[in-house]
């Protein structure tokens, strides 16, 4: 019988170190579900910061190219405006329209486009109506004309357009 009770306590032994490794295995698996878990937010985080940085570093580049810009637009407005003077000197002339292309060039590449006025529909988001006149040829709000050219960079306008509103 002290052998049976022997051979029984050794098997009940065995099964609660069984239980005893299956309860650490457990809490192991969980510590490694938390530690998973962690490390996935962590890294959804982290990549939510880069992109939001990165946003925020280019919105502080097109409000800085924007203002700098805004303040090169007058020279423009006079390139534009010495083009269309009448002259004898058709060399000076052709100097002055390649200036005037070269700055063109310039802010395209940076992304400054023009705000399209003429026959377009009056956005005030876009657009500054100076004055409105009535014809019926026209439809409603159309823009019948410029007198300042806007320009705007992406969604951000750097300046609006001085138009004439039919209507």
């Amino acid at each position: 019988m002290a052998e049976a009770e022997k051979k029984e306590e050794l098997e009940e032994k065995e099964k609660l170190e069984e239980e005893g490794k299956e309860n650490e295995e457990q809490q192991i698996q969980q510590e490694l579900d938390e530690l998973t878990d962690r490390y996935k937010r962590i890294l959804a985080e982290f990549e939510n910061h880069k992109k939001r940085s990165q946003k925020e570093r280019d919105n502080l580049y097109n409000m800085i190219l924007a203002d700098i810009i805004g303040n090169m637009l007058p020279i423009l407005d006079n390139l534009e405006n010495a083009v269309k003077v009448e002259t004898k000197d058709e060399e000076f002339k052709k100097g002055i329209e390649l200036v005037l292309k070269q700055f063109q060039d310039t802010l395209k590449s940076k992304g400054v486009e023009e705000i399209k006025t003429v026959g377009e529909t009056f956005d005030p988001e876009l657009h500054e109506a100076v004055s409105s006149i009535q014809d019926e040829t026209k439809g409603e709000k159309e823009i019948v004309q410029e007198y300042r050219k806007g320009y705007r960079i992406g969604t951000k306008v750097i300046r609006h357009s001085m138009v004439v509103v039919a209507n």
